[in-house]
């Protein structure tokens, strides 16, 4: 019975310090958190009291007939996340992005908001998923469309910008600024 009775106090031990209060484990409870429109924004409260990350959701239509995901891997930081009025601000780590997709359930929520986002976006195009990144080597860095503007591209030159100026201003009847 020695055995038996050490045995049995080793689990109770065990057991009791295992044990973690409610309001120190995280929820993980997901659900959208609209950014600007429906679908663009996701919670996922993966820490205690409510902390969690602020997934933004934005679409790749640069395919023809094609809308898929374009990932943003730097969400923001989650704050009353298990609240009635959920906000974010800064910045959630990369590995935070990682470990939340590593999740089914989270898979399962991005894909039927970003499907939804697509349809709201793109309604013609036909829907295809991308997995998400799962690590940091496999993040791949595109342009995005505005980056790639000829309007954007003369501004972020001196002269180009200047002549431009002189011309608006041609157009306009006034002089141009120097």
């Amino acid at each position: 019975m020695g055995l038996g009775l050490g045995l049995g106090l080793a689990l109770v031990i065990s057991g009791l310090t295992a044990w973690v209060p409610a309001q120190q484990r995280p929820s993980w409870r997901i659900y959208p958190l609209q950014r600007s429109q429906p679908h663009d924004g996701l919670a996922v409260v993966n820490q205690p009291d409510g902390y969690g990350l602020h997934l933004w959701l934005e679409t790749d239509t640069s395919a023809s007939g094609s809308c898929r995901p374009r990932w943003v891997i730097d969400g923001a930081r989650l704050f009353n996340g298990n609240g009635s009025a959920p906000f974010s601000s800064g910045l959630a780590t990369r590995q935070e992005f990682f470990s939340a997709v590593a999740r089914r359930d989270v898979i399962r929520a991005l894909r039927q908001e970003l499907e939804a986002l697509c349809q709201a976006r793109a309604p013609r195009s036909r829907w295809q998923w991308l997995e998400p990144p799962r690590q940091a080597a496999a993040v791949r860095h595109g342009a995005l469309p505005a980056r790639d503007s000829a309007l954007l591209q003369t501004f972020e030159d001196p002269e180009a910008r200047a002549a431009a100026a002189r011309e608006l201003e041609s157009h306009r009847g006034a002089p141009a600024a120097q």
